[in-house]
């Protein structure tokens, strides 16, 4: 598989994403339904707490692409739903750091929203790999 950035202006790379992503001679393509902050059981965790619930979101996306032989640098596209922007961007580190670990900055989307599918989550993230 082979990716090329797109950006016509800096100041996306700098914040850890890309505009857009060419993709070519991939073979397989998932897409994730969104991952909270939920435990096995489905069962919601950490209440109150954006970090740790990012965090989970972030090991729950990571398990769907184990599950199908990718990982995080396979991510080529994230939308990242949250019920408080504001929260989400004190904890941002905390996404930044794992895609970065992963070298990979895919294109990004972040939206606001009132609420999640389960009172009490705060964040939510969906992916798209190629491999």
């Amino acid at each position: 598989m082979e990716r090329t950035a797109v950006n016509p202006w800096a100041w996306s790379v700098e914040l850890g994403y890309n505009q857009g992503e060419i993709v070519s001679g991939h073979t397989r393509t998932l897409y994730c339904s969104g991952q909270a902050a939920m435990g096995g059981d489905g069962k919601p965790r950490h209440p109150g707490d954006m970090a740790a619930q990012l965090a989970l979101s972030l090991d729950n996306l990571e398990a769907v692409l184990g599950e199908a032989g990718m990982s995080l640098a396979d991510l080529v596209r994230l939308n990242v739903y949250t019920t408080d922007v504001d929260r989400l961007f004190e904890h941002y580190g905390v996404l930044a750091s794992r895609l970065g670990a992963a070298g990979v900055a895919p294109s990004t989307t972040m939206l606001g929203v009132t609420r999640l599918a389960i009172p009490g989550l705060m964040v939510e993230l969906e992916g798209t790999a190629v491999a």
